[in-house]
């Protein structure tokens, strides 16, 4: 048996992220859901659930987001029933995915210790001079 690239669940799941991105950003109306994105999608294997990643831009208004996402979850399996070849559209289960934000918080993290390096190395190097200069007068 030739092995296979992707399987049903994962093509499934890639199909879903599109089509759930488009569908958020074009026909939700809600204006409760905000500025968000499909990051991932993952759906079982049997094809009953999808797990729906989102990432929201405004991380204060993540809760309010993913809310107002889980009250259209009926309106939007609607629509993907409408525009997928599938017995059955997956149930929506929304989650708030937050590594952007960790991901942020991070790169900071690393800028705040790079620039306190530099100026205890910029302290150190200034200190030793003075040093020099008074021994010499």
């Amino acid at each position: 048996m030739p092995p296979k690239d992707f399987n049903r669940a994962e093509r499934v799941a890639g199909q879903l992220r599109r089509d759930l991105a488009r569908l958020i950003q074009q026909e939700v109306k809600d204006p409760a859901v905000g500025f968000v994105s499909v990051s991932d999608v993952e759906v079982t294997r049997d094809l009953s659930h999808a797990k729906v990643f989102v990432t929201v831009f405004e991380p204060e208004k993540a809760p309010e987001s993913l809310r107002a996402l889980r009250h259209a979850a009926a309106f939007l399996r609607r629509r993907l029933a409408h525009e997928l070849r599938l017995r059955q559209v997956p149930e929506l289960h929304f989650v708030h995915d937050d590594s952007v934000e960790k991901g942020g918080r991070i790169d900071r993290l690393i800028e705040e210790a790079l620039h306190k390096d530099e100026q205890g190395r910029g302290e150190d190097e200034d200190g030793g001079g003075d040093a020099d200069r008074d021994d010499r007068r």
